[in-house]
């Protein structure tokens, strides 16, 4: 499975998908996706650079382990329903803020976090089963 021209594209594939996902993490609060979608399409990307250039360099490109980074969203997740209770609203209650970045104001709310960590989560746990399961085909 590792032709020439599947090594040459790979990369660039694995590019657009992950753009890909991050404008359907982004989109999917008012239309369909979210981060379920969105991570999958992102794991689908890092699984895809895996096959093309091996296991170790799809690791490295992470910078972190996968299941740290399904501990972080899961973490992020879980905090974005914490906030509500400070306010003495029900647990995942959404907040919201808006914030002024360079003149330009920012909309930040907990549905947005969550959908984040939930991201990460799938990202981190299904790549990581992914690339458990192409080392193991690799031996």
């Amino acid at each position: 499975m590792r032709s020439v021209i599947f090594r040459t594209f790979a990369p660039f594939i694995t590019a657009l998908m992950v753009l890909f996902s991050i404008f359907v993490l982004l989109r999917g609060h008012n239309e369909p996706g979210g981060g379920f979608i969105g991570g999958l399409v992102g794991a689908s990307a890092l699984a895809i650079y895996g096959i093309s250039a091996g296991v170790g360099p799809a690791r490295r490109a992470l910078k972190a382990h996968p299941m740290s980074i399904a501990a972080f969203g899961l973490l992020l997740a879980a905090l974005s329903g914490v906030l509500s209770l400070f306010t003495g609203q029900a647990f995942m209650t959404s907040q919201w803020a808006a914030i002024e970045v360079f003149g330009v104001t920012v909309d930040l709310s907990t549905p947005m976090f969550f959908d984040i960590g939930v991201y990460l989560v799938v990202v981190g746990a299904i790549g990581s089963i992914a690339l458990a399961l192409e080392e193991r085909e690799s031996d």
